[in-house]
């Protein structure tokens, strides 16, 4: 794999972020609804945080530590989010992480790219394994998981602090054999 993969679906293309979509990440990003419903995306989003998180995502991916792609809409290519698997080589898993611009939730488009990637990180990156969580307040987020083929593994009660308050978390997951076996049922 020399260079990070153009992802396409029905509706949309996971490409590659570039330093000229920072403005948008920042505005889509930087919704008090994305800081809620996340844990790792600060709020407020502050000016240089979408350039400094962008221009990390070479060295992930050539590196192997993983892949984080822009979520664009393949008829206007106006970018609506982010998905990325983050990987534990030494396990030969990864980690599905991913968010939605606020005008663009409750229209699939995550489950959408949620299947595309897994299916790229099961059958190119050769990932056993990949692995989500949410916390127990976003349910919407644990439907897009389930809806992209991974199952319910556990329930991590107060895993988690965000704002001074503890979080259970909901994790789910989809190993290599599930998946083609998915993809062969009629």
């Amino acid at each position: 794999m020399n260079h990070p993969p153009i992802l396409e679906t029905e509706r949309l293309v996971l490409r590659p972020f570039q330093i000229s979509d920072a403005a948008r990440v920042k505005a889509l990003a930087g919704a008090p609804e994305i800081y809620r419903t996340t844990l790792n995306i600060p709020h407020p989003y502050e000016d240089g945080m979408a350039e400094k998180w962008i221009a990390s995502h070479a060295s992930q991916f050539y590196q192997g530590d993983g892949l984080s792609l822009a979520i664009t809409l393949k008829a206007d290519g106006v970018l609506i989010g982010a998905i990325g698997l983050h990987a534990t080589l030494r396990h030969q898993r990864a980690e599905l992480g991913y968010w939605i611009g606020v005008p663009y939730w409750g229209n699939g488009y995550c489950t959408e790219a949620a299947i595309a990637i897994i299916r790229y990180g099961l059958d190119v990156m050769d990932y056993h394994k990949i692995t989500s969580s949410h916390m127990e307040c976003n349910p919407a987020s644990g439907r897009v998981m389930e809806k992209a083929g991974m199952g319910q593994e556990g329930i991590l009660i107060d895993e988690v602090m965000k704002d001074g308050r503890y979080h259970t978390m909901i994790v789910y997951g989809i190993i290599d054999s599930e998946q083609r076996h998915a993809a062969d049922d009629p």
